[in-house]
């Protein structure tokens, strides 16, 4: 753009980052007017996990899997549990020098580690797509499953880069009526759409709701939930409703009780959807 300025075309916001400047993610920044990434080849946490935490339940159950993630994100929760990635930057130190982890070494860990899958999770993957895209080539080449847990706050154009390449994803859509503009700084039409393109590739799908007191546990948000999966997305879609504990800015809501997550439950079975599982909570 004019004055070295550059667009980011990545995600809905479309930040117009001028030279020298960063995108609202952190991680997406304007380099002598070409835009960068400068989480490429830069994972700040590198885990193997059991693949049910992502978490996938029918997805290679039993299996380990090479989890990485960055810093950054492109959606700005109040209540984010894991704020210390998805507000962290990278030092003018951590980019002096090159890359530490390369696609290919990424691949190689995974196998070592005997993981059946690579994993891009922790922040939010989408905002390192380019380097999502090419360590899930890598993994692919080593014989690798690929898996995606993110927000789904992507335009369409890049998600159709990304999403052929994941094999498995999760996604957490996190409420229905005015809670995205309440409570993450993003909108939820874009999250729907990216999803719906997702599951019409054939991927496995699994989705997540954490479900908040007072500002998405309501019947309304919960029904017009399972309205759209069960119409967009169907009912062999395995639903995922988590437990919220106060976290980051957000502590004026108590911890979900397990009556709720457990009446929600209910209704969603009733509804006819064949797996309905509920995290952060004993039962």
């Amino acid at each position: 753009m004019d004055g070295g300025r550059v667009e980011c075309g990545l995600c809905p916001r479309g930040c117009v980052v001028p030279e020298g400047g960063a995108g609202f993610c952190g991680v997406r920044g304007n380099e002598g007017g070409r835009m960068v990434s400068f989480a490429y080849g830069r994972p700040v946490a590198l885990q193997v996990d059991p693949i049910e935490k992502k978490p996938l339940n029918e997805f290679l159950p039993g299996t380990w899997t090479f989890s990485l993630g960055t810093f950054g994100c492109d959606l700005d929760c109040v209540f984010c549990q894991n704020h210390h990635l998805s507000l962290g930057r990278y030092s003018a130190a951590d980019l002096a020098s090159g890359p530490p982890f390369p696609p290919e070494r990424i691949a190689e860990l995974a196998a070592a580690k005997g993981c059946d899958s690579v994993d891009f999770t922790y922040n939010e993957p989408l905002v390192w797509g380019e380097y999502v895209v090419d360590c899930a080539e890598a993994a692919r080449a080593k014989g690798l499953k690929t898996v995606l847990v993110s927000n789904a706050y992507v335009n369409l154009s890049a998600a159709r880069g990304i999403f052929p390449l994941i094999d498995a994803a999760n996604f957490d859509v996190k409420g229905f009526g005015s809670f995205y503009g309440e409570m993450t700084g993003g909108k939820l039409q874009p999250v729907l759409d990216a999803v719906e393109l997702y599951r019409s590739l054939g991927g496995h799908l699994e989705i997540t709701n954490l479900v908040i007191p007072g500002k998405n546990d309501g019947e309304p948000e919960i029904e017009a939930l399972l309205d759209w999966a069960a119409s967009k997305l169907g009912l062999d879609v395995p639903l995922h409703f988590s437990a919220y504990h106060p976290a980051h800015r957000f502590h004026s809501a108590p911890r979900t009780p397990k009556e709720t997550l457990l009446g929600i439950r209910d209704k969603a079975l009733k509804r006819g959807f064949k797996s309905v599982y509920l995290g952060n909570v004993f039962i």
